[in-house]
């Protein structure tokens, strides 16, 4: 049990009982307790393997590399649109829990498994990503920018092209890069 994970659930916290219940699930399976991005974390051999999730109407039980798990069960769900590891559980009551406890077990050590096995999820590149008109013509017409573009992570360039590219009408993809240079040129992401 990580002290920190203690004092996070010390405060007052809609979820604090499925948390609690998640919690000794996964510290039974042997796994590392830790806190990061203000979550509890589980890991394997220093792997970050699953995450808990407080959300407004659920509780998830979050896999890093959720989509490598067989889902037998059919439990599990992508957390967005774009996710391409990530694989959840939600949670609405403690019952819920307690009622799969035993197939939450298989499905957590199947997760050590494939951190055992090293196996690793094969992402999509930046260069599978369409870049929108729009942008390309400016990467092309300005230096500057086309070099702060590429310096930024693969994830932050992607966070830009699908922001950049769910927009239906060119004006509004314009406006939306128009609205991102100053972000790109500093080094920023989107949601930075």
């Amino acid at each position: 049990m990580n002290p920190k994970v203690d004092h996070y659930l010390s405060k007052p916290n809609k979820w604090h009982n499925e948390i609690e219940q998640l919690r000794h699930i996964l510290l039974d399976c042997s796994l590392t307790e830790e806190f990061k991005w203000g979550k509890p974390c589980y890991s394997y051999n220093g792997t970050n393997t699953i995450i808990i999730i407080p959300l407004k109407e659920h509780c998830a039980l979050s896999f890093f590399k959720g989509v490598l798990l067989k889902d037998t069960h059919q439990l599990l769900s992508q957390p967005g649109e774009h996710s391409q590891s990530g694989r959840w559980i939600k949670f609405a009551a403690v019952e819920e829990i307690k009622a799969i406890e035993s197939i939450l077990k298989n499905y957590i050590y199947e997760a050590i498994e494939i951190e055992k096995s090293g196996l690793k999820v094969v992402l999509k590149k930046i260069s599978d990503h369409p870049i929108p008109d729009e942008f390309q013509e400016l990467l092309d017409s300005d230096a500057a920018i086309k070099s702060a573009f590429e310096s930024l992570t693969p994830g932050r360039q992607r966070a830009y092209l699908l922001f950049f590219g769910a927009a239906k009408q060119s004006k509004t993809r314009l406006s939306r890069i128009e609205k991102c240079i100053p972000q790109i040129l500093i080094g920023k992401g989107i949601n930075d």
